[in-house]
Parts: C-alpha cells; sequence; structure tokens
C-alpha cells in the first residue's frame, strides 16, 4: 500500500501548525518536529503550502519593484537564530526563498526537479524558513508583531 496522499485537511492542519508556530515566535526546528507528523515521506508537502504562505506574506508586506524586500542579508535578518552550513543548505534555503518569490510574482518554480537533484527528503523544512522569514520581513516592514501578520493571512 503507497502513502497516503495529503488531503485538503492536511493543507489547513499544515497552515495552522506554520501560523500558530510563527505567531508564537516558535523556534522553526520546534516548528518543523511539529509538521514531521503530517510530511509524508519522499514528498514536497507540506512545502508547497508553506510557499504559498511565504509568497502570501511578501504580498502583505507590500513589496513592489519601487519599494522591494531586501534579499541581500535576509537570512540573517530574519532567520539569524540559525546557521547555514555547507553548500547545500545556502543552496536549498536560497531555492525556497528565491520559489516564494516566484510564486507571489506568479511564476510556477520546478519543485519536483529542484528537490530530485537534492536527494533529501527536507524539502519543505527549507520552505518553512521561507515562510518564516518572509513573514518575519512583512511584519518588520508594517512595523507591527509577527502574530498580527500571521493573523492577517488565509488559513486555507
Amino acid at each position: 500500500m503507497g502513502e497516503k496522499r495529503p488531503t485538503a485537511e492536511d493543507r489547513v492542519e499544515a497552515i495552522r501548525i506554520a501560523l500558530s508556530g510563527i505567531a508564537g515566535d516558535a523556534d522553526p526546528d520546534d516548528l518543523a518536529s511539529e509538521l514531521q507528523p503530517i510530511h509524508p515521506k519522499n514528498d514536497t508537502f507540506p512545502g508547497e503550502v508553506l510557499l504559498e504562505l511565504a509568497a502570501d506574506a511578501i504580498e502583505l508586506s507590500g513589496a513592489t519593484r519601487e519599494n522591494p524586500i531586501d534579499y541581500e542579508g535576509i537570512r540573517e535578518k530574519y532567520l539569524a537564530e540559525l546557521v547555514f552550513k555547507g553548500k547545500s543548505e545556502h543552496r536549498k534555503s536560497h531555492f525556497a526563498l528565491r520559489a516564494a518569490a516566484m510564486i507571489r510574482a506568479g511564476v510556477e518554480p520546478d519543485l519536483l526537479d529542484e528537490v530530485t537533484w537534492w536527494q533529501t527528503d527536507d524539502f519543505w523544512q527549507y520552505a518553512l524558513l521561507a515562510a518564516v522569514a518572509y513573514l518575519r520581513a512583512a511584519a518588520d516592514r508594517a512595523g507591527v508583531p509577527v502574530r498580527q501578520v500571521c493573523r492577517e493571512l488565509p488559513r486555507s
């Protein structure tokens, strides 16, 4: 019997876990542990959902061509508690951050081609970090707490 495919309820649960954890300033590793049970092995879920949250956060931030979110140093500024080691972690985190911006701009990233190259089952964890970073960036730009930005995002 194959792995269970994620359902609409799984999607809502992933959003609930992510937004409540990020709003509560949960450690990203702890938040990943909470999401782990709904991640089917060798599947990009809930990565797609988390990238959509990140894209929604970019939208909510009011970022435009004229007033962009500064990408340079984004991880150091909004994921300061994390240390990215080695080329693989750097590449994966940058892919997730860029993929969220692509989604916001209406370009669908080729997730399967990218994650197949990774040969690991951790894409969704990097998508979570992109959501955390962009939610924090949106809050920073608005001068409000992250929990307020999380409340303004769609839950489904």
